[in-house]
């Protein structure tokens, strides 16, 4: 190589390392910034079309103020009836926070239940308080503790929001050092290798730095929606595929290096030329799987989309650019202390486990694949039993929270339904057969015309009134559920009503029924997007289509496990209604990931040495890589368990044993033995199907 070629070989690569410091550097605050722009709102991610959505958008015109409400409840300490003198008495505490930062307008008095053993009053916070909202919480608790004898318990969606921001307040911090430590020590102790687990690592956070940023930008501007899921999920989405996909080119250059005795540009380029259409093709499954969800009708579901898209570009362009600029600067160096040796390629002598692997596969392969077939499809069988009902409101934190015990106590003294009526509204000439029917439906504890403060006359708004129905059950409950179905259809039935049923229970059961009709819509979409991608790859159509089922067979096995895991050992009596269509996203298009990365080096391999060797030589070279990429994801979804949500522990579980179900059984078993049993016809109607 001539002096100005080898000096243009370093330059470049320096110029692409100063960029990625600059980015780094400057971009990377906003991984901990992310959280300005979130909102943990539950109200803001409900079915855009649904009724109980209507209902949400039409009591804006009853409101004086946008609130917050906080339910103050009292009960005597030690339990039994409280003193005569205490209703009184929290009467005044309540009122003496009239005026109080962050209160809006007079609470209201405190009301005995009727067993006589609790209080409850209701105190409106302003909506925007966000970081100032525990504070203001310590406050209406502390006045009410002025009231002798009784415990205080706040229950009721202020006191449920500041729960949920205590949760999420590790997201920036504590997700982040979890997933990168992970990942930081399984691959220093696979790799032996100082260098390359770090600049595998940096590169990933350059990746995180740069998608937050963008995401940042976006959501500042309303174009994206971001709550604490969505942010928890971009994290370990960025960090874990940047690592998959620095794996599977560190491993081909590690591979050229030894190959080419050490010539760095060469087996960059070389490598690069290998590695490259299989990490776009494994990334457009994952970024198009989640665009995938822009048709669903759930807001939360339709930001995780773009916001995902964006983090799986950003990896691979970190993937691309970064990584091979630091391994060529630093040649064998990066691999140190086990640096390459030079040997030819496809050279085996380094993988003596995987070696043996696809010998079994090549000796037995209808035993294999049937024996993974059975394991799998008994694991599926399971899948049916799993709830997605959602979460009852007790299970939604995994560790003790204060709003579900205040929760609690409310329904065992007030009508389970207390503090979160459904919401009516209708025309106001059939205001009082609305409220006469909506009494009667059985499970309806009472229901009451809304009206001003101090004023018995309904508030009428644009010709409707609304009915605030207090049900019997706990709002989250199977039969609230029940009462609002009966009640939607009691109401509607009312002439000349126009009533529409919403509130807590509704949101819940259409963003239930919702959650059922994205997935009948969202799993073929993207089945058929993987499809598509894997036929263009391989250009072959039987084996994508083997692929594809696979990897489905493996997503109901993985539900399958779940759902005997999620109720024999964690204890949760159902699952978040998005789980079973998050599971899927993330399993399907991360899985066919790995078979993505086999399947297109047996096809390199099958066009030097036919189908039969090359599979065998396919299978023995990215065995160890992919299994070590498996092991990395799975850890790094598996780091979502530290935030203390059962919606997150549900897809840490799912995504994370579901990934070393397909790494360590589909892809190094299944498929291989399939493809080894089927022969050269998997090629079908490529020119590979002539080479046996």
């Amino acid at each position: 190589m001539s002096t100005p070629a080898r000096w243009a070989s370093r330059l470049l690569p320096l110029l692409v390392l100063v960029v990625w410091l600059a980015i780094g550097g400057g971009l990377g605050p906003y991984a901990g910034k992310l959280g300005e722009v979130a909102t943990n709102d539950q109200a803001a991610f409900l079915p855009r079309s649904a009724e109980s959505t209507q209902v949400l958008k039409a009591q804006e015109a009853f409101r004086q103020e946008e609130t917050l409400p906080a339910l103050v409840v009292w009960t005597a300490d030690g339990g039994g009836r409280l003193d005569p003198a205490a209703q009184e008495s929290a009467s005044r505490a309540l009122a003496s926070l009239n005026g109080a930062e962050g209160v809006v307008g007079a609470p209201s008095p405190a009301f005995p239940s009727e067993d006589g053993e609790a209080l409850r009053g209701i105190v409106q916070l302003r909506p925007d308080l966000d970081k100032e909202l525990p504070a203001v919480l310590d406050e209406v608790e502390a006045a009410a503790s002025a009231v002798p004898g009784t415990e205080v318990w706040l229950a009721g969606p202020a006191a449920t929001q500041a729960d949920l921001g205590d949760a999420f307040s590790g997201i920036d911090g504590l997700l982040l050092v979890v997933a990168l430590v992970t990942v930081l020590v399984i691959l220093l102790l696979v790799y032996r290798s100082v260098l390359l687990p770090l600049l595998i690592i940096l590169g990933a956070v350059f990746a995180l730095g740069l998608a937050c940023a963008v995401v940042y930008a976006l959501a500042d501007r309303d174009v994206v929606r971001v709550d604490g899921q969505v942010q928890g999920i971009l994290s370990i989405l960025v960090i874990g595929a940047a690592t998959d996909y620095a794996l599977l080119l560190a491993a081909r250059y590690r591979e050229e290096l030894g190959a080419r005795d050490g010539d760095r540009v060469p087996a960059m380029r070389a490598a690069l030329k290998q590695s490259f259409g299989p990490i776009v093709a494994s990334a457009a499954t994952v970024a198009l799987g989640l665009l995938a969800l822009l048709f669903s009708d759930l807001t939360n579901n339709r930001a995780l989309g773009p916001v995902g898209a964006i983090g799986i570009v950003c990896a691979v362009l970190s993937t691309v650019t970064f990584l091979p600029a630091a391994l060529v600067l630093l040649g064998r160096a990066a691999y140190w202390p086990s640096r390459p040796k030079a040997n030819a390629p496809g050279d085996e002598t380094d993988h003596p486990v995987w070696r043996k692997v696809a010998g079994l596969v090549d000796r037995t392969p209808r035993k294999v694949w049937a024996g993974s077939l059975a394991a799998l499809v008994a694991c599926a069988a399971f899948s049916f039993s799993l709830d997605s009902k959602g979460v009852p409101f007790d299970e939604i934190f995994v560790k003790d929270a204060p709003s579900v015990a205040a929760q609690e106590r409310l329904g065992e003294h007030f009508p389970g339904g207390a503090g979160n009526p459904a919401v009516v509204i209708a025309d106001a000439d059939a205001a009082e057969k609305v409220r006469t029917a909506a009494a009667a439906v059985e499970g309806v504890d009472s229901a009451t015309l809304f009206a001003a403060p101090g004023s018995d006359r309904p508030v009428v708004a644009d010709g409707r009134v609304r009915i605030d129905v207090t049900l019997a059950d706990a709002a989250d409950s199977d039969a609230a559920r029940d009462t609002v179905v009966a009640l939607r259809g009691a109401l509607h039935a009312v002439p000349e009503a126009d009533a529409l049923v919403g509130g807590t229970t509704a949101q819940k059961y259409d963003t239930q029924v919702t959650a059922e009709r994205d997935r009948k819509l969202i799993v073929p979409v993207v089945l058929a997007i993987i499809l598509v991608i894997l036929v263009a790859l391989l250009r072959s159509l039987l084996l994508p289509v083997l692929l594809v089922a696979t990897v489905a067979l493996n997503f109901l096995a993985t539900l399958g496990v779940s759902a005997l895991v999620f109720e024999h050992v964690f204890g949760f009596t159902g699952t978040d209604s998005a789980v079973p269509l998050y599971g899927f996203v993330f399993l399907v298009a991360l899985g066919v990931d790995y078979n993505i990365f086999l399947m297109s080096r047996v096809r390199e391999e099958t066009e030097l040495h036919g189908t039969r060797e090359g599979l065998r030589r396919g299978l023995v070279a990215t065995g160890g890589v992919i299994t070590s990429a498996g092991v990395v994801l799975a850890a790094t979804f598996a780091a979502l368990g530290v935030i203390p949500l059962a919606f997150l522990v549900q897809i840490a579980f799912i995504v994370a044993f579901g990934v070393l179900l397909d790494t360590l059984v589909v892809r190094s078993l299944l498929v291989p033995a399939l493809v080894r049993d089927i022969g050269a016809a998997v090629w079908w109607p490529g020119a590979l199907r002539h080479r046996p």
